[in-house]
C-alpha cells in the first residue's frame, strides 16, 4: 500500500495570520484549502494547518500527522491486523475519505485518500 505523502500537523488559531509564514518558509503556496468540523485547514509544503477555537481544535490534537495514501480501505485492514484502535472513521470529508488510527504503540494518524480534484491539487 504506497503512502504518498506525510503532512506535520500544526494546529494554529488563525489559517490567515499563520500562512504567509509557511508560505516563505517552504517557497510554496497553498496546495488545498477547506473547511471541516469547525476547522479550517490549508496544506502548504509538508505541513497541514489546521485552525480553529480552542474547542473546535480539541478533538484533533491528540493526532500525530496526516499521511496521504491510496486506500483507506487497506489502511483499515492493516490496522485491524494489528490491533489498532479505529477513532474515526471511515468518513467521506471535504478532499475524499479519511480513517484516524490508533496505533499498537500509541501513534495516532489520519489516513487521507484523496478523490481526483485533490489528488491533482496535491500533485
Amino acid at each position: 500500500m504506497p503512502v504518498l505523502a506525510t503532512l506535520a500537523r500544526v494546529y494554529v488559531d488563525d489559517l490567515e495570520a499563520a500562512l504567509p509564514t509557511f508560505v516563505e518558509l517552504t517557497g510554496e503556496q497553498p496546495r488545498l484549502r477547506f473547511t471541516y468540523r469547525g476547522l479550517d485547514l490549508a496544506s502548504v509544503g509538508g505541513y497541514l494547518l489546521l485552525a480553529g477555537t480552542r474547542e473546535a481544535l480539541a478533538p484533533y490534537r491528540g493526532t500525530h500527522a496526516t499521511t496521504i495514501v491510496d486506500s483507506v480501505d487497506q489502511v483499515l485492514r492493516i490496522a485491524e491486523r494489528h490491533g489498532g484502535e479505529i477513532i474515526d472513521g471511515p468518513n467521506e470529508v471535504p478532499t475524499g475519505r479519511n480513517l484516524t488510527v490508533r496505533h499498537p504503540g500509541g501513534a495516532t494518524i489520519e489516513y487521507v485518500q484523496f478523490h481526483a480534484t485533490a489528488r491533482a491539487a496535491f500533485a
